[in-house]
């Protein structure tokens, strides 16, 4: 039987963790030391969290379902205490990248993500469809990364994040730096940016006189088909009208060098804020 010791569990990460663990074919001893998490894992799971030194005794993987700002803290704590060949799980690219795990050669470290339910998809149940972080009820791809360690780490891994991000439909192997580019970099220095300068939009035209209903409606409406157009979703294109306002539009919203949250530097700098 594979042992999981998940840090953090009581966190709002830890507790979709710990829930989707139930009934797999994995042990898991929880660790939480904060007073609301335990509560919540008593009062929700009916889970009793373990001290760290008994989770850690024998764990096959570790996973630090903790926040980026503490990570390196914690790992320097953890890692230290673990068993050669044991796989250490981070859930985001950010401390990796920027160097917070310590260094130790017999040990392996694995670093997945959720790409979170997709908004084209099928799902007819209510329940999926409300799922928009994923790991509930809507399926979702997962991105995973061996930062170092043996092919046979990235396997177990791979399994341990199909089943902490279930349901999951594709999982794709990247490297450490091809996930940073896609988090911050493309998901939430170019997505998350562009989303909000929509929702300033839509604030905007509001103040100049359109009822709020209509404002949110007719963007959300637009968002979904020129999404689909966009990302070759349905084979359709854009009106001559839409193409000419695109032509006008992206120079007065975006500088000639945006591509530059891209460049390692940038990304770099990025994870530095975030950790």
């Amino acid at each position: 039987m594979t042992s999981i010791a998940l840090f953090g569990a009581g966190g709002k990460m830890g507790m979709r963790l710990a829930a989707n663990l139930r009934g797999s074919r994995f042990t898991v001893a929880h660790v939480e030391i904060g007073e609301a998490g335990r509560a919540r894992l008593a009062s929700e799971l009916g889970i009793t969290p373990v001290a760290p030194e008994e989770a850690l005794a024998g764990a096959d993987v570790v996973i630090l379902a903790v926040p980026d700002v503490a990570i390196g803290k914690v790992a320097a704590t953890v890692v230290p205490a673990l068993r050669p060949g044991t796989v250490v799980m981070v859930l985001d690219a950010a401390a990796p990248f920027a160097g917070h795990l310590p260094a130790r050669a017999d040990i392996a470290y694995v670093v997945a993500h959720p790409c979170h339910p997709p908004i084209f998809n099928d799902e007819t149940e209510l329940a999926a469809k409300r799922d928009y972080f994923g790991g509930v009820g809507a399926r979702q791809h997962i991105v995973c990364a061996l930062m170092q360690g043996p092919e046979s780490a990235y396997a177990l891994g791979a399994e341990v994040a199909g089943v902490i991000y279930a349901p999951v439909m594709r999982s794709h192997r990247v490297s450490v730096e091809q996930m940073a580019l896609l988090e911050p970099g493309l998901s939430e220095t170019v997505v998350a940016s562009l989303l909000d300068v929509m929702r300033e939009a839509m604030e905007e035209v509001i103040a100049r006189g359109v009822p709020r209903e209509a404002a949110r409606d007719f963007l959300l409406g637009h968002l979904n088909i020129l999404a689909a157009v966009t990302f070759k979703e349905i084979d359709g294109v854009f009106s001559d009208a839409c193409n000419k306002a695109i032509e006008f539009g992206k120079p007065m919203l975006m500088r000639d060098d945006w591509k530059r949250v891209f460049d390692a530097d940038e990304i770099a700098a990025s994870i530095r804020r975030i950790t």
